[in-house]
């Protein structure tokens, strides 16, 4: 947990009847050129599979980042064959793992990232390609677009809205809750998943302390999705226990079914390895 402090210092199941999308373990099915399949990876990482060709979010490999303290088994990322993209939200290393990425892109695979963790990637040698916000990038079959985030140390961040084979999904870091939904609900939505932290993280070195979670809580995940127009939530970014000087929400999954339950949003749950797919 210190090396992941020190950096950031440093650096500023429920599945609802009637579900059209199904979890499942194993390796995705290359041959099914045509289908879109979503992974969930340890911590917030995401893998979506179409045919031959994969994209990553903040896909995570590196277990010391938390120094033992996440519950998530690591799940391998390996790419045998065909396009690889990976995409990062912002530069803390529970988000942008370069063990991971350089195993992703290898020698041809890019790394799409915004302004801020741009110059940070190129000179660990990856091939960068910038990202604005709004602006939809075309990477393979998949079509990629930055949008706002906001980072519960200040530093920049941005969420991702990625469409393929006719599907929109968006996965939001580690953001706080903000008043961009609404824009990013008009511009994209509805959506057919959205991928949102819930732990409502406190981070108890940031002095002084402020007592207010830095990370969307439960019931924000829940109101993220009625406002962006989601479809189904899938939560990321929580089970983290015992490390010094972070909280997180206890029993945050058990609050996310009960607040989507009374608010009538659907949620499935995904554990690490298990496949969406629709």
């Amino acid at each position: 947990m210190s090396s992941r402090r020190t950096f950031i210092k440093e650096s500023a199941s429920m599945a609802l009847a009637g579900l059209a999308i199904t979890a499942q373990s194993g390796t995705p099915a290359v041959g099914q050129s045509g289908t879109l399949r979503v992974q969930r990876l340890a911590w917030a990482g995401v893998r979506l599979q179409l045919g031959e060709s994969a994209l990553f979010i903040d896909p995570l490999i590196n277990r010391n980042v938390w120094e033992d303290a996440l519950a998530d088994r690591i799940i391998p990322v390996d790419v045998e064959r065909g396009d690889r993209f990976v995409l990062v939200t912002h530069r803390h290393p529970d988000h942008f793992d370069p063990l991971a990425v350089r195993k992703i892109v290898g020698e041809s695979g890019v790394l799409v990232c915004d302004s801020d963790v741009a110059p940070f990637a190129a000179g660990q040698g990856f091939k960068v390609r910038p990202a604005a916000l709004y602006e939809p990038l075309l990477l393979g079959d998949f079509t990629a677009t930055a949008v706002p985030a906001m980072d519960g140390y200040g530093d920049p961040q941005v969420s991702w809205v990625v469409s393929a084979a006719g599907k929109r999904i968006l996965h939001c870091g580690d953001t706080l809750w903000h008043g961009y939904w609404w824009r990013i609900g008009r511009q994209f939505g509805p959506l057919d998943a959205a991928f949102l932290p819930i732990n409502g993280a406190r981070f108890e070195w940031r002095k002084p302390w402020s007592d207010i979670p830095a990370v969307m809580t439960p019931e924000q995940a829940v109101a993220a999705a009625i406002v962006t127009g989601a479809k189904t939530i899938v939560p990321i970014h929580y089970g983290v226990t015992g490390a010094d000087g972070y909280r997180e929400i206890p029993a945050c999954e058990q609050l996310l079914i009960e607040a989507a339950r009374a608010r009538d949003v659907r949620i499935q749950i995904l554990r690490p390895g298990e496949w969406l797919s629709w």
